[in-house]
């Protein structure tokens, strides 16, 4: 390798982390934003730096850029996919969050932020998370979308009304209470008490189950307490086992049964009640995501 390319080696090792959270938010996925990262190394690699003045910003847009294709091959891909579809949470013990994670669930990326992403059309969530979370302007954003700088700022402002409302139903700042709240719904789930279940639930409260792709019957979304406290009754399973995580920084839970990974379900308090339950119960997906919390148990 010789000294230019260790430079820009080096120089986009200063900005990977930068780079990931840009994917993660776009694609909802570390899997994915690692391989976008990695995609975009490869274009950089080949293409060289020696004439760009503003380097941050230039390999933001490559991330970018590769991104939106990513998006636009998973629409094509779910168009004969019916069922739901929860993005990957980042789940860590209570506490042990890694320097990595840190940065990239900087700025309180919560899950229900990414769920509300996930739902947009492709140039959407580019045009939002590019100008609110990493303040590029629309300038250089339009040629990325195909579109003019107004018409680009429109696609942020319509992903902009979409946020405000996940912001609403965000999780309650105090960890401690939200893990309070989280373990009163599974004691009343176990105990079968409907009423104290009911008791916890936001009258608008959200369950969402993602099954994965091999079961997308049995994925569905669950609106109403009465209604999420009637399908926790009967989802209840006596030999389950919770084991306390983080689910994007908020209180959640990552379930075994007979000791194996079962499920990862992430939770969002309002106001003491809970407004949003995601169940991850993807075979594939739950043990790879819940390795970091019962990798010692």
């Amino acid at each position: 390798m010789d000294d230019n390319n260790q430079w820009l080696a080096g120089r986009f090792e200063e900005n990977r982390a930068h780079l990931r959270a840009v994917a993660y938010r776009m694609l909802g996925s570390l899997t994915e934003a690692d391989d976008a990262v990695q995609d975009a190394w490869l274009r950089v690699s080949r293409a060289g730096a020696s004439d760009v003045e503003n380097l941050g910003g230039w390999l933001t847009t490559i991330v970018a850029r590769v991104c939106l294709n990513m998006l636009r091959a998973r629409n094509t891909r779910r168009e004969d996919f019916l069922g739901v579809r929860i993005p990957d949470p980042v789940v860590s013990r209570d506490g042990t969050r890694q320097p990595e994670e840190e940065a990239v669930l900087a700025d309180s990326v919560s899950l229900a932020l990414l769920v509300v992403l996930d739902s947009l059309s492709p140039s959407e969530p580019l045009a939002f998370v590019l100008h609110d979370m990493f303040e590029l302007p629309f300038e250089e954003i339009a040629p990325m979308v195909g579109r003019s700088p107004e018409a680009a700022r429109r696609l942020a402002s319509r992903a902009r009304r979409r946020v405000k409302c996940a912001e609403k139903r965000s999780s309650d700042a105090a960890l401690a209470r939200q893990r309070e709240v989280v373990d009163a719904f599974f004691r009343a789930a176990r105990g079968g008490d409907f009423d104290a279940l009911v008791a916890v639930l936001d009258p608008d409260v959200v369950l969402r189950s993602d099954f994965g792709p091999r079961r997308p019957e049995a994925s569905r979304v669950v609106r109403g307490a009465a209604s999420v406290a009637s399908q926790a009754l009967r989802g209840a399973l006596p030999a389950a086992q919770l084991h306390s995580a983080l689910v994007n920084g908020a209180a959640g839970v990552a379930v075994t049964v007979g000791g194996r990974p079962f499920a990862v379900m992430g939770f969002a308090v309002t106001d003491g009640k809970i407004v949003e339950i995601d169940a991850i119960v993807d075979p594939v997906r739950v043990r790879r995501m819940a390795a970091a919390v019962l990798g010692n148990d």
